[in-house]
């Protein structure tokens, strides 16, 4: 499965005054701000799911939704969670509960579209993300773009490498397009773009073990033993026990 880019948005949140001092007691100020609260355990739990600490994140939302059902950025984490921790079916109750309460926050959009795909909905998905992609104040624009191109991808659709592009017009140095695309190209044997898109991940930083062994392989297509044998060094070595050094080492070594 070729998982999409969800995004955790950083929730801004102040922490309210709860206690006064006098002559060395501590009193309430005032009962509890209960939507203040759900708004920093969302928080809590957006740097735990982060952390992959998920059933700490689980508890701190869970928590956020008691304190305000109403608040549409703890359903949405939690969501997300939830399909961490293979709890699909309430997952999917989370998101739409998240965009009833917020119907124009593209990051939850997203989210959704990613969800819906790994759940083969790809019609439904593709629609998450062109909503997404239609909030000219969302962030990261070029994710919404990735996951339309992952999911088409999965959907056999011609118009992923159209969707990757996308992305790479708004952040040209956006890696997990440069990466979907590398492997798009490399799929259709076009060992040339292939070997551009890599060049231009590498520029990045290094290259992650499906990259490696695909920069492997698109230079021994190339004729280029030497650089082919740098890719295969470097994934073995760094990589030992990935399934694309196992891959690599049942393939025939460049000559």
């Amino acid at each position: 499965m070729i998982r999409g880019v969800a995004v955790l948005a950083v929730l801004l949140v102040s922490l309210t005054a709860c206690v006064t001092e006098t002559t060395g007691e501590l009193r309430p100020q005032s009962p509890p701000d209960l939507e203040e609260a759900a708004k920093i355990n969302t928080q809590l739990g957006v740097d735990y799911a982060r952390q992959g600490r998920f059933d700490v994140a689980e508890e701190k939302l869970r928590k956020a939704v008691d304190q305000n059902d109403r608040y549409a950025p703890a359903h949405g984490v939690l969501a997300y969670v939830l399909t961490q921790r293979g709890d699909r079916e309430e997952a999917e109750r989370e998101y739409r509960r998240a965009l009833a309460l917020a119907p124009d926050d593209a990051a939850t959009h997203n989210n959704f579209g990613v969800f819906l795909c790994d759940l083969g909905k790809f019609k439904e998905a593709d629609q998450a993300f062109r909503t997404a992609l239609a909030d000219r104040n969302y962030a990261t624009p070029e994710a919404a773009w990735t996951n339309a191109g992952i999911c088409q991808r999965q959907a056999r659709d011609p118009r992923a490498e159209d969707s990757f592009r996308e992305a790479l017009k708004i952040n040209p140095e956006y890696r997990a397009a440069l990466a979907q695309i590398a492997q798009l190209t490399y799929k259709a044997s076009d060992w040339a773009r292939t070997d551009a898109f890599i060049k231009r991940y590498e520029k990045l930083g290094s290259l992650p073990p499906d990259l490696l062994l695909i920069a492997a392989l698109t230079q021994r297509k190339l004729g280029d033993r030497a650089a082919a044998r740098r890719y295969e060094q470097t994934l073995v070595r760094d990589f030992p026990e990935s399934d694309q050094a196992v891959k690599l080492l049942k393939t025939p070594p460049a000559p």
